[in-house]
């Protein structure tokens, strides 16, 4: 019914998260009456998202090619506290409070098994390497989303520092069960971060 090249617009928005067949199309017709100038910078920025940026070596937040991030690289920031999340979005819900002045480690996932996601397909392992050779290193803060797979994540971390000499902390709850990170408000994360408990 739609030519080839504007279903395939509508295919490829409508596989992007939150983004359904209806709200894929619009989009896709939206693009088609825009003009060529509006439309070129757009392009030129998905084509260029992947090869200009790139994930922290030290935390997985993202960062210019081949650099640390703006977060490890201030000299201003707590390095004895680490805030482990889930996703890059949770570090810029956290950031936003203004609160929080430690470092971040982002997992880029939570283990779920029924999803086939494992340890090692998520930057835990890498998690582990960096506390375990650095004694600066005094606290890390479980900032997982209060879901199951949070939960069994956070688990799985305090399992492997159960017998070492480092703090575990989990944020407070003043986050509803199964609600995630980037989608509270700067209050209550505010308030989870200063209330957090021990393990």
């Amino acid at each position: 019914m739609l030519p080839a090249s504007l279903q395939t617009l509508i295919d490829e928005l409508s596989r992007l998260p939150g983004i359904g067949p209806k709200s894929a199309q619009r989009l896709a017709v939206h693009l088609l009456r825009s003009p060529h100038q509006r439309i070129k910078p757009l392009g030129e920025a998905l084509l260029n998202l992947q090869d200009g940026l790139s994930f922290c070596e030290h935390c997985w937040h993202v960062a210019e090619q081949n650099a640390q991030c703006k977060i490890c690289n201030d000299p201003h920031r707590d390095g004895s506290q680490i805030c482990v999340v889930e996703e890059v979005l949770d570090v810029i819900a956290i950031e936003k409070t203004g609160h929080y002045k430690g470092l971040y480690h982002v997992l880029h996932g939570v283990l779920s098994p029924v999803d086939g996601i494992t340890a090692e397909q998520l930057k835990i392992d890498e998690l582990f390497r960096r506390v375990d050779n650095n004694l600066d290193i005094k606290e890390l803060i479980l900032a997982t989303n209060p879901s199951l797979e949070g939960e069994a994540t956070a688990l799985y971390i305090q399992k492997h520092f159960a017998d070492k000499n480092i703090k575990l902390t989990r944020i407070a709850r003043g986050l509803p069960i199964g609600s995630d990170l980037e989608y509270a408000d700067s209050a209550t994360l505010q308030k989870a971060l200063s209330h957090r408990t021990d393990f």
